[in-house]
């Protein structure tokens, strides 16, 4: 007897529900035995009077064999092709309810044991239905014969082409799962490189900064410390060392947060600021944007973390813009937040586009990430997500001390 064990469902839960399935099928048979006493199949004698003990106890055994049905496959189908056989050899009557559990046996049989199995099952049945059909046709006549080949079709070969469609179907979906799950880990992992890669650039912006406060540093260290200088001069320096010495510390606390284990060379050239924006605009109108700066900062200076981060988030927002919004209005907005003083608004909001795209979608991809990552970084929050016909871009980044573990908003 082949003995293969196979559980979709695992465990007791499947076996309760396989026997309760298995009850549901014995009461159909009996209401049927009560509302149709002649429905059965009698083999031998026609219009047999009604159900015989021996067809209620062929029955109940492939009612009971339901509790096989996933947990050992092909031992439920052999239990259930001998509670059918057993009608006309032992008894001379089949019921009905003996005929539907088998079916529903053959077509479990093809859906839950692996494919050699259920393949194995499929041709054996088709095979003996086949033989069966044949010798119908062959000893009962024409009509009687046909009438046999039909009640094996609905027996046999419709549990068996339904279920394979179904394992067909079920084998497709778990080939697109299987597919839709490379395709995220693969979109993850490009995301983890993106945000990698930004705060990489962000330690090499902020190493130049911090490298030029030192160096401002020493050079003023090195004027206080001359022969005969004025006292107030020295103090005056003195207080310029602390003030760019304690921005220093706050900078470094930042990029030491930021740095990883890749690569750290520094850029050619200082990193830029928010005030070198005007740049930034020159480019995109070279790339075919109408952009408009609204810069209602004030003359403070900006910390130097901020500062870069809102440079860099005006820069890919409107590389985003040149790149799906072609030819479109732009407009950039500093600000300081109204309702939360101490907090640095950057805005950058852009129209329909004049053109076709370059690629297709709304602004999204890794550049998105790198500047959520931005944002993170020196405690504030971005939101990105479209606004009327167009696209917005909004940082909140905070002028106060860095809070790297703030949570990324999105939109």
């Amino acid at each position: 007897m082949i003995t293969y064990l196979v559980n979709r469902d695992g465990g007791a839960p499947s076996v309760l529900r396989d026997a309760g399935t298995g009850v549901v099928w014995f009461v159909v048979g009996l209401l049927l035995i009560w509302a149709l006493p002649d429905a059965g199949i009698a083999w031998f004698v026609a219009g047999s009077g009604g159900a015989t003990p021996a067809s209620l106890l062929f029955m109940g055994v492939g009612c009971a064999a339901s509790v096989l049905r996933r947990i050992a496959v092909p031992a439920g189908l052999l239990v259930g092709t001998a509670a059918v056989v057993a009608g006309p050899v032992l008894d001379g009557r089949t019921e009905i309810g003996t005929v539907l559990v088998f079916t529903d046996l053959l077509y479990c049989a093809v859906v839950f044991p692996p494919h050699r199995t259920a393949w194995a099952v499929a041709v054996a049945a088709g095979g003996v239905a086949t033989v069966l059909g044949v010798v119908a046709l062959l000893t009962t006549g024409m009509r009687t014969g046909t009438y046999a080949v039909l009640n094996l079709t609905l027996v046999v070969g419709l549990p068996l082409v339904w279920g394979l469609e179904v394992r067909r179907f079920r084998d497709l979906a778990a080939v697109e799962r299987e597919r839709a799950a490379a395709v995220e880990q693969t979109a993850a992992r490009e995301r983890d490189a993106a945000v990698a890669a930004e705060r990489a650039r962000m330690a090499r912006d902020l190493h130049d900064v911090v490298a030029g406060r030192l160096s401002a540093i020493a050079l003023q260290s090195e004027a206080a410390l001359q022969p005969g200088a004025d006292p107030a001069l020295v103090r005056r320096v003195l207080g310029t060392v602390r003030s760019s010495g304690v921005a220093a510390l706050g900078e470094m606390r930042t990029m030491i947060g930021l740095l990883r284990d890749g690569d750290t060379a520094d850029p050619p050239g200082a990193p830029a600021r928010l005030s070198e924006v005007d740049a930034l605009l020159d480019e995109a109108c070279a790339a075919g944007l109408s952009p408009v700066l609204r810069d209602e900062r004030g003359a403070d200076p900006l910390p130097a973390p901020v500062d870069l981060a809102g440079y860099r988030i005006v820069q890919e927002s409107l590389t985003n813009a040149a790149k799906h919004a072609p030819g479109s209005q732009v407009t950039v907005r500093l600000s300081l937040h109204s309702d939360a003083p101490g907090r640095l608004l950057v805005e950058v909001r852009n129209g329909l586009g004049r053109r076709p795209a370059a690629a297709p979608g709304l602004h999204g991809g890794t550049g998105l990430d790198g500047l959520r990552e931005r944002a993170r970084a020196v405690g504030g929050t971005l939101h990105a997500g479209p606004d009327g016909d167009g696209w917005l871009v909004r940082a909140d980044l905070p002028l106060a001390a860095v809070a790297p573990d703030t949570d990324v908003v999105t939109r």
